[in-house]
């Protein structure tokens, strides 16, 4: 049975309250452009804490012609409120974004807007990477004819060339050689490609996300990165991830190999960053109501950055910009991310690209670490 307040029961809450519990960076401006609010969101992303921020007009944080000004001059001159979809723009902190802006008048308070930002990123590349399921599958299945078509019958050519090579010149030896090594760079190629066919639900256990960054910086500075600088930056209070530890160390592995070979060998810096994020929520496809991803790892390189028209096809298979590169590394981190229930993106510009991850913590059922 429910039971209606009467009016004086009613809590007592400000408005500055609310406000400043909202994940998405709120502004209010006055007539002048002169910051009255900032919450704690918008601290965190212009990288100012609220008592600067407050002696600051909007004009001091966003260029005069940047196409954020567009909705905040028509909310103040129409009196009603704009939404601008898809802006770039810069954060002194964050590096660049990709938003939509929402500007409006604040009802009973003349003068006022409110200036919201909200981050298209991450859903953009949900929809993408929702688009490259069937490219996935499609893997799966070249892969499996591959394995049986393919495989079986390279391995009698190795066998041969091997043969031949004993009892050959050393000029007839060298084109041996050569078909031998090429079996192996084929038999190579399938093997990547078989990660793909393996379709079999993950075998979930507690995994310490700084164990496994751990090891793969280790396996880093002990080969591809010996001469590059890795930092970390961890938040030393997340809780465990239910997942497998070997295929999160492939999965992170692959993002720092990424890394190390953007950037330049003398100058060249990766970050390893943590961070909890308990306010993302997300729907994916096959799992229950809304999925909350509060895990939050990023590696972070000073590289040359990815090129626009690349972004839209980061994760499908086989597309790279190496020379010598399979297109396979990005689209089996995706594959083992979305079967840990996670999520993948990412932002580039020059000198910072953030391969950010958002993962599920570790559900109750599964229990301490052994």
């Amino acid at each position: 049975m429910s039971v209606l307040l009467e009016e004086t029961e009613l809590p007592e809450f400000g408005l500055d309250a609310v406000l400043a519990s909202v994940p998405q960076p709120i502004l209010v401006l006055d007539d002048l452009g002169r910051i009255c609010f900032a919450n704690m969101a918008a601290e965190d992303f212009f990288g100012l804490s609220s008592t600067i921020l407050l002696r600051k007009k909007i004009t001091d944080l966003v260029p005069f012609d940047s196409p954020v000004m567009s909705p905040i001059q028509q909310a103040q001159s129409r009196g009603f409120s704009v939404h601008e979809y898809d802006i770039e723009f810069k954060s002194p902190r964050s590096g660049l974004h990709r938003l939509d802006v929402v500007a409006g008048p604040i009802a009973g308070k003349n003068g006022l807007i409110y200036l919201t930002f909200i981050e298209r990123g991450m859903a953009d590349q949900m929809t993408r990477q929702l688009s490259h399921q069937g490219a996935t599958r499609s893997v799966r299945g070249i892969a499996a004819v591959l394995a049986h078509e393919i495989k079986n019958p390279l391995l009698g050519i190795r066998g041969a060339a091997q043969l031949l090579e004993q009892g050959l010149d050393d000029e007839d030896k060298t084109l041996a050689v050569l078909i031998r090594d090429e079996c192996d760079r084929i038999r190579n190629l399938v093997d990547r490609l078989e990660g793909f066919s393996d379709n079999r639900p993950i075998e979930l256990k507690p995994v310490n996300i700084h164990a496994v960054l751990k090891h793969v910086k280790k396996i880093a500075k002990s080969s591809f990165a010996q001469h590059i600088q890795i930092q970390e930056q961890y938040d030393p209070s997340l809780p465990e991830i239910a997942g497998d530890r070997d295929q999160l160390v492939q999965a992170f592995l692959n993002l720092v190999r990424n890394a190390a070979d953007a950037v330049s060998p003398d100058s060249g810096v990766i970050l390893l960053r943590t961070a909890y994020r308990p306010g993302f929520h997300l729907s994916l496809p096959g799992m229950p109501g809304r999925q909350t991803l509060p895990l939050e790892v990023s590696v972070i390189d000073n590289g040359s950055g990815i090129s626009a028209d690349l972004m839209p096809h980061l994760f499908d298979p086989f597309v790279t910009t190496k020379p010598k590169g399979t297109g396979l590394g990005l689209a089996l981190v995706a594959k083992i991310v979305g079967d840990h229930g996670g999520v993948i993106d990412c932002q580039s510009e020059p000198s910072r690209t953030t391969f950010r991850t958002l993962l599920p913590i570790q559900p109750p059922a599964l229990g301490p670490t052994g």
